[in-house]
């Protein structure tokens, strides 16, 4: 009896629009699992045990909502770099690199920013620096009647955000792909406003969650918490269409993949 090595190779063909349509459905499935799971579980007090409820709470910043979104935005960020480093070794135009360079940073600072709650702690530390001021920082303070943490990055949010619609409109020539980002725009356009609603003082005059709870005889939790988590899924739906943009991105740089397995064996006589 003797051993004889044996080896083959094996082709596998991927389907890149497939991939990344799979990916995208999954992950508004989950997120529409979300919600449900905050609509019953929670909210229905379908079970008692409050550390559960809390866990499919969406409203709270440490349950299975907030864990799926940091997580989400890091890959998202991920998938970003990797186009950027596609973009430099294939000498693309300098623009676009800086461009895709500023994108995944700017996700992956958003996946830190989820898990971590920077923006709303430093906009608590401003409002506590700035509170009872005579100076600029007083000034400022008294623009917003809502979260102070938009005073401080709703503006450069909003000014990576326009150049990232640049970017991605040059890059994209399909139709539909740019109609996506315009998507996801808006997706994550209407979540800040939700949350300037918010942050509003229930007498405020805007605040249109207690205009609701008044003049349609619901709880001021209800309203609240329903208004939180569409605000939730809009940000969670946002990220996950700008992920989809992000991948089609990806494989098109990589141009047709394909992958060779070599599998290597013994063959005993």
């Amino acid at each position: 009896m003797s051993d004889k090595p044996n080896s083959s190779t094996v082709d596998v063909s991927l389907n890149s629009e497939r991939i990344v349509r799979v990916m995208f459905v999954s992950m508004v499935l989950f997120e529409v699992f979300l919600v449900l799971l905050d609509a019953f579980l929670n909210y229905g007090k379908l079970i008692e045990i409050g550390a559960i409820r809390r866990l499919s709470n969406i409203a709270r910043e440490d349950g299975l909502g907030t864990w799926f979104a940091s997580t989400q935005t890091f890959l998202a960020g991920l998938t970003a770099m990797a186009v950027w480093y596609l973009s430099k070794k294939l000498d693309r135009e300098r623009l676009y690199v800086i461009g895709w360079l500023v994108i995944a940073c700017f996700f992956i600072f958003m996946a830190a920013d989820d898990g971590a709650q920077i923006h709303e702690r430093m906009g608590t530390t401003f409002k506590a620096i700035a509170k009872g001021s005579d100076g600029l920082a007083g000034s400022i303070l008294g623009l917003s009647p809502s979260y102070t943490w938009q005073l401080l990055f709703v503006p450069i949010f909003g000014s990576i955000g326009l150049f990232m619609a640049y970017i991605l409109w040059k890059e994209l020539g399909s139709s539909r792909t740019r109609m996506l980002v315009i998507a996801a725009l808006a997706c994550m356009g209407t979540a800040v406003i939700l949350d300037f609603f918010e942050g509003l003082d229930k007498k405020h005059a805007w605040n249109i969650y207690a205009w609701l709870a008044e003049n349609y005889e619901l709880r001021n939790y209800t309203v609240w918490h329903f208004a939180k988590v569409i605000e939730e899924f809009l940000e969670m739906l946002s990220i996950t269409t700008f992920w989809l943009i992000f991948s089609r991105q990806l494989f098109f740089l990589m141009k047709p993949v394909e992958v060779r397995l070599k599998v290597s064996g013994q063959d005993k006589e």
